[in-house]
Order: C-alpha cells, then sequence, then structure tokens
C-alpha cells in the first residue's frame, strides 16, 4: 500500500512529526476517558447517579466545544509562527505547551480551572499538526510526498490506541478502588510529548525549502488566503475539513459516554453488581475505542492509493458516502449494543480515516511562503464549526437524562453532515499529479 524510500534523515524528519502528532491526539483526547469520573468528582455529584451521567454529558459537550475553539486559535497563530519562524521551533514550543496544559488537569480542584487548563493544551495541539505536516511535504521528495503524508497522519490512531492502553492500565487498576482519584494519574502521563520535543530539537533542522522562501520572500498574511489567486484553494480546503471536523468531532468526543451508559444499561439489566458494572464499562469503552481506532488506522492508508489513482476529488466523495452510512448503521439499526460497539469500526475507517489526505492534500494548495498559514488555518478554523457538534448533542443527551436511545438518535442525525459533503465536492480543487508548489 505504502512504497516508501526515504533516505536516514527523511525517516528521522516522519518521525519527529509522527510523535508530534500522536501524542497532539493522545494529549488532546485523554480527557473523554477520565470525563466521566472526572466531571461528577469536581462539580460533587455521586458517580454513576443520573445527575452524573447528565452532567458529564454537558459538559463533555462543552469543554470539547471550548477545547476546538482553543485548537483553533493554537493553529491559526502557530500556523503564522511556523512560516515565520520555522517549523522545528514551532514543533518544540507547541509539544511543551500541550503536554504541560494536559498534566495541569491532574491537579485541578474545580471545573473552571479544568476549563483554562484544557485551554492552554489546546493552543499547543492546534499549532503542532500544520508545522509537522508542512515540515513531512517539504523534506521528502515529491514522489514520496502522498505515501509520507498518509503515513504521518498514521500516528493518530496511534495517539488514540494509548490513550485507551493508558486509561485501561490506570483505571482498570485504580478505578474501582478510587473512581475519584484514577482519572488525575490518567492525566498526568499527558506529560510524555515533554520529552519528544527535546529529541526534535537535538535531531531536526529547518528545511531547505523554508530556509529559501525564508530569506526571499515576503512574510506570510492570512489575508492572502482570500486573495483572488488563493481563494478558489482556501475555499476547498475549508469546506472538506468543515464537513470532516464537525463528523469527527461531534461522533469521536462521545465514544466513552456512549460505551459507558450502553454499558451501565445492559449491566442495570443483567442485575450486576457495582464491581462487575463497572468492569463491563470499561471493557466496553476499550471495545469501542479500540474498533474505531482499527477502522480509522486502515481507513487513513486507504487514502493513498484512491488518491494517486483517482484524484483527490473522487476520495473526498468515497469517505463522505461511506460516512454517513456507517453512522445510520451504527446509530440507527435495531441490534445489540454490544454489536453496536463494533460497528465504530466502520465509522473509523471513513470518518477518522479521511483525515490520513489532509497531512497531504493541504500541503500541496499553498507555496512554501504560505504553507503552514494555510494549512494551519483551513485545518484548524474548521474546528470552530465544528466545536458547535458537540455542544448541541451533549445538551440533547443531557436534556434527556443521559438515556440511551436519546444518546443515539442525537448521534444519528450526524449522518446528515457528510450527506451536505457530497455536495462541495464539485468546489474540491484537484492536486493529483502537481508538484508541490514553490
Amino acid at each position: 500500500m505504502l512504497n516508501l524510500k526515504l533516505t536516514r534523515y527523511q525517516w528521522t524528519v516522519l518521525a519527529a512529526a509522527w510523535l508530534g502528532w500522536g501524542f497532539d491526539v493522545f494529549d488532546g483526547l485523554l480527557f473523554n476517558y477520565v470525563a466521566p469520573n472526572a466531571v461528577p468528582t469536581l462539580l460533587g455529584l455521586p458517580l454513576g447517579s443520573p445527575e452524573a451521567r447528565s452532567a458529564t454529558l454537558y459538559w463533555t459537550g462543552l469543554l470539547t466545544s471550548l477545547f476546538l475553539v482553543g485548537w483553533a486559535v493554537g493553529g491559526v497563530i502557530f500556523g503564522v509562527f511556523s512560516d515565520r519562524y520555522g517549523r522545528r521551533r514551532t514543533l518544540m514550543v507547541t509539544m511543551v505547551l500541550y503536554a504541560v496544559g494536559t498534566a495541569a488537569c491532574a491537579f485541578v480542584t474545580d471545573i473552571w480551572q479544568l476549563t483554562a487548563c484544557r485551554l492552554i493544551a489546546s493552543l499547543g495541539i492546534g499549532g503542532e499538526w500544520a508545522a509537522g505536516a508542512a515540515m513531512v511535504a517539504e523534506v521528502v521528495d515529491e514522489k514520496d510526498r502522498v505515501d509520507a503524508g498518509a503515513l504521518l497522519y498514521t500516528a493518530a490512531p496511534f495517539g488514540l490506541f494509548l490513550a485507551t492502553g493508558v486509561n485501561a492500565l490506570v483505571a482498570g487498576n485504580l478505578l474501582i478502588e478510587s473512581p475519584e482519584t484514577s482519572w488525575r494519574f490518567v492525566l498526568l502521563f499527558g506529560l510524555l510529548p515533554a520529552g519528544v520535543a527535546f529529541l526534535v530539537r537535538l535531531f531536526i533542522k529547518e528545511p531547505e525549502r523554508w530556509l529559501a522562501a525564508a530569506r526571499s520572500a515576503p512574510p506570510p498574511r492570512i489575508r492572502e488566503l482570500f486573495n483572488p489567486v488563493f481563494w478558489p484553494r482556501t475555499r476547498s480546503a475549508l469546506l472538506m475539513t468543515f464537513v470532516a471536523l464537525l463528523t469527527w468531532w461531534s461522533c469521536n468526543a462521545f465514544i466513552p459516554v456512549v460505551s459507558a451508559t450502553l454499558g451501565q444499561a445492559a449491566a442495570a439489566a443483567a442485575g450486576l453488581d457495582k464491581l462487575a458494572t463497572s468492569t463491563l464499562v470499561e471493557s466496553w469503552k476499550t471495545i469501542a475505542t479500540t474498533s474505531f481506532n482499527l477502522g480509522g488506522l486502515i481507513g487513513t492508508l486507504l487514502t493513498v492509493p484512491i488518491a494517486k489513482r483517482f484524484g483527490r476529488r473522487p476520495m473526498f466523495a468515497v469517505y463522505f458516502g461511506v460516512a454517513a452510512l456507517s453512522l445510520m448503521a451504527t446509530f440507527g439499526l435495531d441490534i445489540g449494543d454490544e454489536s453496536r460497539l463494533y460497528l465504530y469500526f466502520f465509522i473509523g475507517l471513513s470518518v477518522f480515516g479521511v483525515f490520513g489526505s489532509f497531512t497531504y492534500y493541504l500541503p500541496e494548495l499553498f507555496p512554501t511562503r504560505l504553507r503552514a498559514t494555510g494549512a494551519g488555518f483551513c485545518y484548524n478554523i474548521g474546528r470552530v464549526v465544528a466545536a458547535v457538534g458537540p455542544f448541541v448533542i451533549g445538551s440533547v443527551a443531557a436534556a434527556g437524562a443521559g438515556g440511551p436511545q436519546v444518546i443515539l438518535n442525537a448521534l444519528l442525525t450526524l449522518a446528515v453532515v457528510p450527506l451536505i459533503g457530497l455536495l462541495f465536492i464539485p468546489w474540491v480543487i484537484e492536486t493529483r499529479g502537481q508538484q508541490l508548489p514553490p
């Protein structure tokens, strides 16, 4: 599927960007795994109570939405920073920022402190992606650009697998004994990316493409993305990222909550005790997230042959079509709840997998002096729009007292988003077979 022939240094750059993006996703989503315990604890609500479930849904949606706004702001700011001051420096600064912000969440004493720490982390998480994607696109050879870009995005499933594993390891050992404390230990693992940042400083240098552009080209301006020359490309990127981001975040933010709610309902129907209920809930969380992540990994790699053989425009059409069908099947079919969790594989294949294309498609649209600015702006500003999804779904589900069917119905409505995305396909700029703009 992938045919990469890279030098040792090119592999080093790809590895650094891969780790940066993987830990970016790891830190960004670690909170979602512990929200069912963290939110009630900080609000002083009994774990597992109807009030706790309703509050968890509401605050998960609200915090995710605020997190996405911070992510968008960080992406825009550090995209410009990367074009002005370098890819390497941006990678280091952003990784330290989101590592410290996530780990600080472990020490909060109320929900507002948690919100502030999450916002700090979101700035760094938003800024890392554009610098890493631009660096890989500029360092590897033209023939390897698509393969390297897709391989870079496989770090996202890695980040989710790691978050799942850390939560299972820590919460699995401490949850039953002290659920009010275990979530803090999970969030402390957010410090891991800080160590990788120092490796970036030791082994990575600025791309020659960027150095040449920095010496001769004027500094980037965001307003340039909207001039007649670049607007069609900016519009293409924005439409695709808006659809992908709104679907992904509205869906993914609630995977642990959905699986926990379904697990609790199944345990209550079976008359399980507290210990058995907790074990079942954690097991169902792992099933859902693993299915989603595995589908995302395969879907990410599949963007390579589809994009190379058929082009970027048909690729987006295929992924949006499959996304709509998978959402309707997972949340609309009358099937067993455990079977529903396994269907998250197909959501991951499409909703998650399409993001494997953005690491090569967005850098293809803009010249070197505007590459991180354009890619960072288009990839991240869509999160402001995407922020509406988790808040609305969380509020609707909370209004229904967190009932399983209410949550499923709310998520079923997401299928309309990729269907709307299919209407935008004619505006997609096709870059298949083109050289990276100088």
